[in-house]
């Protein structure tokens, strides 16, 4: 698939009935008020909406407007960090396509990760950047992408490291992956949280690999 731009809207529908699916599960999980996956599914479905009004706008201009619109919407708890996460990757991402090479920053940022606005990133990041954006690919016999930039150093790093303990501890590719999005965002800080981003991260995975692989 190359440089080829992302539909964002494609990927947060598959997120949205993904979640809608496993809404009781999320609700279970949740021991404080039972209504995680209802908050979860609210979430995406704003996001979902906001996607589709602005379908023909750029991927900055998607991301700002679904945070506008999410803040509006929904006051629980995981609306902020999802609000804020999109506001971030808007800026992030301003005058970018969304694409395989920097689809995973994007996906970090967007689930309260530490992604940063910064300027192109140094060399060594971009091997780091280079590194984890290949393993999407390769998962799906694609051809390496290019490296992301806007990724702190430390971050490629940390979940660099993240991704080789899942690996060394038996897990597979995907789930090694999505471990080491999950594990240092801020949706990651609650159990009940990071079984909703576990299950958003692999969905957004599993798309991607099935766009890499036609």
């Amino acid at each position: 698939m190359g440089k080829s731009q992302i539909d964002l809207f494609s990927l947060f529908n598959q997120v949205s009935k993904t979640l809608k699916t496993n809404q009781p599960e999320l609700n279970k999980a949740d021991s404080y008020n039972n209504d995680h996956g209802d908050h979860m599914v609210e979430i995406f479905e704003v996001i979902k909406q906001a996607m589709q009004e602005k379908k023909s706008a750029d991927p900055a201009d998607q991301l700002e407007y679904a945070a506008a619109l999410l803040r509006r919407k929904s006051q629980s708890g995981s609306a902020k960090i999802y609000a804020k996460g999109l506001s971030q990757a808007s800026k992030q991402f301003t005058g970018q396509e969304i694409n395989m090479g920097n689809i995973m920053p994007l996906l970090q940022t967007i689930l309260g990760g530490s992604a940063k606005t910064a300027p192109k990133s140094t060399s060594a990041a971009s091997g780091a950047g280079d590194l984890l954006g290949s393993l999407l690919t390769g998962m799906a016999g694609g051809k390496t992408s290019e490296a992301s930039q806007g990724l702190d150093l430390a971050d490629l790093l940390g979940a660099g490291m993240s991704y080789m303990q899942a690996k060394q501890s038996g897990k597979g590719d995907m789930e090694a992956l999505v471990g080491a999005l999950v594990g240092g965002s801020q949706m990651g800080s609650s159990p009940h949280r990071a079984q909703s981003s576990e299950l958003v991260a692999n969905t957004i995975l599993q798309g991607l690999s099935a766009m890499i692989g036609k």
